[in-house]
């Protein structure tokens, strides 16, 4: 299972790394040090962590710190939080800050990735109707 470094498990979340240090120190989320005393979050927990978060409508783009965005649009990186696997088809559900994305694929697709809860993915969507509503 992958293991993310404070500033990866930021990006992922959508925080600065000192948001997430201060989570960790809170006890909040669980982290672990390697030989080279490096805090790690563990990607189940990171996974765990992202929807909670996402849930309860703290952190991530739009709370304390947001961080400019890549120039490629639809592009959503996050964590892996739910895999589903039919016999043909498969739901592969991605947390990205406090986006939850949830995508319908082959199941031979998320074999060949290798999809499991706490991963790493980026979910790219392409639509053909963009609707926008005035706030």
């Amino acid at each position: 299972m992958p293991s993310y470094s404070m500033g990866r498990a930021a990006r992922l979340l959508g925080v600065s790394a000192d948001t997430v240090r201060r989570w960790a120190d809170a006890g909040r989320l669980p982290t672990r040090r390697d030989d080279s005393g490096r805090r790690l979050v563990e990607g189940e927990d990171l996974a765990a962590f992202a929807v909670a978060l996402a849930a309860d409508g703290t952190g991530g783009p739009g709370g304390e710190e947001d961080e400019p965005r890549t120039s490629v649009r639809n592009a959503f990186p996050g964590i892996v939080t739910a895999v589903r696997l039919g016999d043909v088809a498969a739901q592969v559900e991605i947390q990205a800050g406090p986006h939850r994305l949830v995508s319908l694929l082959t199941r031979e697709a998320v074999e060949e990735l290798g999809l499991a809860v706490g991963m790493e993915a980026v979910a790219r969507v392409k639509a053909t109707n963009v609707h926008v509503d005035r706030v």
